[in-house]
């Protein structure tokens, strides 16, 4: 008779067993990835998301995406997993460590912030070794280094990191609650119908066959907001401030399609026509640039600002004249 042998009868070997860890009071709200890493040191990021899909890893019994926020006392069962066999993974490269180091933009007991430059992702994961967080995490071991939010890969500006737990709670909060002021800047095709304007049309994020992350408006989607005003108009474009009452994926992009006026540089929802244009006149990337972060927590208020990438500026120049 032949004798199956399941996942749990794997684990009660003589190999390494999945551990199952409550989740502790100061990780209440946390992501599930995040966690993970926490508790997986050195274990890259795309790891991660791999064992996630593959159903290893289950809160409270059950399957959970990476993105899953947790809460205190859910148990997470936590495969073993085996990090490279020829020894630690390489450390990332030194310019790439000196890049991100030198877009630091203020620091303090809590936070950390960088004006990230375009190109560089948030964090590692689907073909990135290393993001922002990765390369601070190498380059400042002795921090405790956690993405307070995340910007788009192409997109450069305020990216916020906090270097203690409750800062990481409380701001998260904080965004969850609405209390955060995100703004942002962008060169979009055409004139907008009128200076000022509010899209409120949800959103709703699908993946692609090969894994790539596309948005939509659709009705089934979740409630997403963004408030659009002219700053400068220009010849067959304008440039304008957004700001951000939710924090979808894509959220300006896929709301500024909607509106008939894509961004500039935009592959994946703008216009081929006119980003040829643009490219001619030398913008070589998606045009959005995050501007400012403000919120407050308890009695302090923090203000965070970049100005314009100078590649952007360059472009505007270009096109005004």
């Amino acid at each position: 008779m032949k004798t199956q042998t399941s996942a749990t009868n794997r684990d009660a070997g003589a190999g390494p067993r999945a551990q199952l860890v409550a989740v502790p009071e100061d990780r209440d709200g946390q992501r599930l990835d995040n966690f993970l890493a926490s508790r997986l040191k050195g274990v890259p990021k795309s790891l991660i998301y791999r064992i996630c899909r593959s159903g290893e890893v289950r809160v409270n019994g059950g399957r959970a995406k990476p993105d899953r926020r947790l809460a205190v006392g859910d148990q997470v069962r936590i495969p073993p997993v085996r990090v490279a066999e020829r020894g630690e993974a390489a450390p990332p490269p030194e310019r790439q460590m000196s890049r991100v180091e030198a877009s630091i933009i203020h620091e303090d007991r809590e936070f950390l912030v960088i004006d990230k430059p375009a190109g560089v992702a948030s964090h590692g994961g689907s073909g990135v070794s290393f993001g922002a967080i990765e390369l601070l995490r190498a380059a400042r071991p002795r921090d405790t280094l956690e993405l307070a939010h995340r910007l788009d890969r192409d997109t450069s500006g305020v990216l916020v990191l906090t270097r203690k737990r409750s800062a990481l709670t409380a701001l998260q909060a904080a965004i969850r609650e609405g209390r955060v002021e995100k703004r942002y800047l962008a060169l979009i095709e055409g004139a907008l119908p009128k200076a000022r304007l509010t899209v409120d049309a949800p959103l709703k994020k699908s993946v692609l066959q090969g894994g790539e992350r596309m948005v939509r408006v659709d009705p089934d989607g979740k409630e997403s907001r963004s408030r659009f005003s002219e700053l400068q108009r220009y010849p067959g474009a304008s440039l304008v401030e957004v700001a951000l009452e939710t924090g979808r994926t894509h959220q300006i992009r896929v709301h500024a399609q909607h509106l008939g006026h894509p961004l500039a540089g935009d592959e994946k929802y703008g216009d081929r026509e006119f980003n040829r244009e643009m490219r001619d006149k030398g913008l070589k990337r998606l045009f959005l640039h995050a501007a400012r972060f403000e919120f407050a927590l308890g009695e302090r208020s923090y203000s965070f600002s970049a100005p314009l990438a100078p590649e952007l500026a360059a472009a505007l120049d270009a096109i005004s004249g």
